[in-house]
C-alpha cells in the first residue's frame, strides 16, 4: 500500500494550494472488512471566515461545523439536501476552518463494492463523479465525520498517488454551484480537476445574476 500522508501535510494554512496538492492522491476506505479506493481526480476549496461559500464563513460555528475547526488532516462530513453525504479534507492549523471537498475519484480498488453502494448495474464514471456518489461508494456515511485520515487504523485514509501531478495536467475553474447570495465568492477559481478525467463530475450549467 502507498505510504499514509502525514497530517503535516494537511496543517498547511493555504488551502487552496493543498486542494489541488490532492488531486492525484489516493483515499481508501475500509469497512466492515470491505476494502474501496480511487484517486482523487476532482476537488474544491473552502476557505474558513472570508468565503461566503464556506460553511464556516465569518466564524460560525455550529453543531455542523465544529469539525472544520479541528487541526488538518480530519473527515469533515456533512448531509446535503438531507440525504447526500459529502466528504470534505479539513486542513490548516486548528482553528482555522478550512475544508477541501473531495468531488470525483476514479476508483481503484473494490469498484464492483462501489457499484453494489451505488446501485448501479454496471461499473463507470457515473460511480464515483460527483461529492454525494463517490462518498456513498467509498461507504463514507455522517457517522465517520472527525475521523483521522493519517493512521494505520482510521476507516478513511489518504495516501501517496502513483504519479506527480503536474501544473499543466490541473484545470482550474469556479467551484460548483455557489448560489446568487455567494456574490464575488462565486467567482474563485478554487475548483480543480485534471484533466480529460472521465471520472470528473458533470457540474450543472448555472448562471449568476448579481
Amino acid at each position: 500500500m502507498p505510504d499514509l500522508i502525514s497530517q503535516n501535510f494537511y496543517l498547511n494554512p493555504d488551502v487552496v494550494h493543498l486542494a489541488r496538492q490532492l488531486l492525484g492522491k489516493i483515499i481508501t476506505t475500509k469497512i466492515n472488512g470491505q476494502t474501496t479506493s480511487g484517486v482523487i481526480v476532482e476537488t474544491e476549496a473552502y476557505r474558513g471566515p472570508d468565503d461566503r461559500g464556506c460553511h464556516a464563513y465569518g466564524g460560525r460555528l455550529t453543531e455542523r461545523t465544529k469539525t472544520m475547526y479541528c487541526a488538518g488532516g480530519a473527515a469533515y462530513v456533512y448531509i446535503c439536501y438531507g440525504m447526500h453525504p459529502m466528504f470534505n479534507v479539513v486542513s490548516g492549523p486548528q482553528g482555522d476552518a478550512h475544508a477541501i471537498l473531495i468531488r470525483g475519484i476514479k476508483p481503484i480498488e473494490g469498484i464492483e463494492i462501489m457499484t453494489t453502494r451505488r446501485n448501479q448495474k454496471q461499473p463507470g464514471p457515473i460511480v464515483a463523479n460527483g461529492p454525494g456518489k463517490l462518498a456513498i461508494a467509498l461507504g463514507i456515511t455522517k457517522g465517520m465525520d472527525g475521523t483521522t485520515l493519517y493512521h494505520d487504523r482510521s476507516p478513511i485514509q489518504i495516501s501517496e498517488g502513483p504519479q506527480y501531478i503536474n501544473d499543466d495536467q490541473i484545470v482550474t475553474g469556479l467551484r460548483v454551484g455557489m448560489s446568487v447570495h455567494v456574490g464575488p465568492c462565486s467567482y474563485r477559481p478554487w475548483r480543480f480537476y485534471i484533466r480529460d478525467n472521465k471520472w470528473v463530475s458533470k457540474p450543472l450549467n448555472v448562471s449568476y445574476n448579481f
